[in-house]
């Protein structure tokens, strides 16, 4: 008995140190598990004071979102917040993604059980953009908006008569991990199965076609032209070797009977990443809550810095390799474009934040993080959500993590300490205005 203590108290211990020492302060989370076993959580509770009858759920394709920053933030202001990890959960290979879903429904009916919790309101944060408003829009529209021609994959019908959300919080929420895969394509590859064979003209690492390997790069628009488009290309001509790999599996062809492997080299080419020249902010003025918490109205230009590092990167195995499966590829990795940035087929997979918005009709909050490369994209989102009850904030100085901007604030002479707060001041604030009574 002694030793059964005794390994409790260090799987305790494990667990509060997963969690850090701040969340357990601001509110001492409960492990809760659901089926399968990869799916779990911790739900978040606010330590005094009174408790919000809306509650929120954050989850992703594959990462661990038990710790995300927003669910002690949330739970400070006196939210109950579910942190899920999905059955994914780190391992992209594995992932089925309309599967998600399933994973969301659970954390939905939980928190609808809880005491005194009335509304749900789900947080697509990066890669949970695409999963919560996928399950949303099924929930909404049903399983004919995830079936039928013109999709790379199919989702079940498991996923009838899924419960619905009462609200959306997409936060910083990218258009697809099928879209940054996409931009994410070096289009200078000439070979898949040797991707040392470049096309000069196409290489974005190139100080000949405008990279600067100590700041950001500036390209040429007919360069960026091109390169869009050859991203279009060899995403498709991916999308054509898969199919044609999974007709041999399917026909017994293949040395396995259920799937296959898929990698992809050279995936770190985001021009995003690099160069200010692509996406630098909104087409239109926004709402920017800037540092002191007050509130402009005005075009937004990020002020992220560029990551040069990517040009090394983009040959390694660990950082500029997909290791896939046929099905991981096809449903969570890949998307019909003509180019890669203004001419995708949104609703060619069913992993796409642009499709999914457009059958949403619950109300709608997206915050974008000022020093991040979404600004734009989730201006796109705001102009395609179906939601009449739909806003669209910009936090000055925040990156993809939601805090401030260190290297950013070297650049603009600017602070930018109070990011997370203002954040979360303003999604407690959009909570409370009576939306989800």
């Amino acid at each position: 008995m002694r030793g059964i203590l005794g390994l409790a108290a260090i799987a305790a211990a494990l667990f509060s140190a997963v969690l850090t020492g701040s969340a357990i302060a601001q509110s001492d989370p409960r492990y809760i598990q659901f089926q399968p076993s990869a799916t779990k959580g911790a739900l978040y509770r606010p330590d005094a004071g009174p408790t919000s009858h809306v509650a929120f759920l954050a989850i992703h394709r594959t990462s661990n979102f038990m710790n995300m920053i927003g669910n002690r933030e949330l739970a400070s202001r006196g939210f109950i917040v579910l942190g899920m990890n999905p059955r994914s959960d780190n391992n992209e290979a594995i992932v089925n993604f309309e599967n998600v879903a399933l994973d969301i429904r659970q954390g939905v009916e939980f928190l609808k059980k809880q005491p005194g919790v009335r509304k749900v309101v789900l947080i697509g944060f990066s890669g949970g953009g695409p999963a919560t408003s996928f399950y949303q829009a099924v929930a909404e529209k049903g399983v004919a908006y995830c079936q039928g021609v013109g999709k790379l994959t199919q989702c079940p019908d498991t996923l009838k008569d899924l419960p619905k959300a009462d609200g959306l919080f997409l936060l910083d929420a990218h258009p697809g991990n099928t879209i940054n895969a996409l931009r994410s394509l070096n289009p200078a590859v000439l070979d898949e199965n040797d991707p040392s064979k470049i096309d000069p003209a196409l290489d974005p690492f190139s100080p000949e076609n405008g990279f600067n390997p100590n700041g950001h790069s500036t390209y040429a628009p007919e360069f960026l032209d091109r390169y869009f488009k050859a991203q279009a290309v060899r995403m498709n001509k991916l999308i054509d070797k898969a199919h044609a790999m999974r007709s041999d599996v399917a026909a017994g062809r293949g040395n396995t009977v259920d799937d296959a492997p898929f990698i992809v080299f050279r995936n770190r080419a985001r021009l995003m990443d690099i160069s200010m020249s692509v996406h630098p902010g909104t087409v239109r003025p926004q709402k920017l809550i800037r540092d002191d918490g007050s509130v402009a109205v005005e075009q937004v230009r990020s002020v992220r810095v560029a990551q040069v590092q990517n040009a090394r990167q983009d040959r390694t195995l660990e950082n500029g390799t997909l290791f896939l499966t046929l099905r991981s590829f096809l449903s969570a990795n890949a998307i019909r474009a003509k180019d890669s940035m203004i001419d995708i087929d949104w609703c060619s997979s069913n992993n796409s934040t642009p499709c999914a918005v457009q059958q949403i009709n619950v109300p709608l909050l997206i915050a974008a993080m000022g020093a991040h490369y979404f600004i734009a994209d989730n201006e796109i989102h705001y102009d395609l959500a179906a939601s009449k009850d739909k806003d669209y904030i910009i936090i000055e100085g925040a990156v993809h993590g939601q805090t401030g901007c260190e290297p950013c604030s070297k650049v603009t002479g600017k602070s930018y300490g109070n990011a997370t707060k203002n954040l979360y001041d303003y999604v407690a604030a959009w909570a409370r205005a009576g939306r989800l009574d």
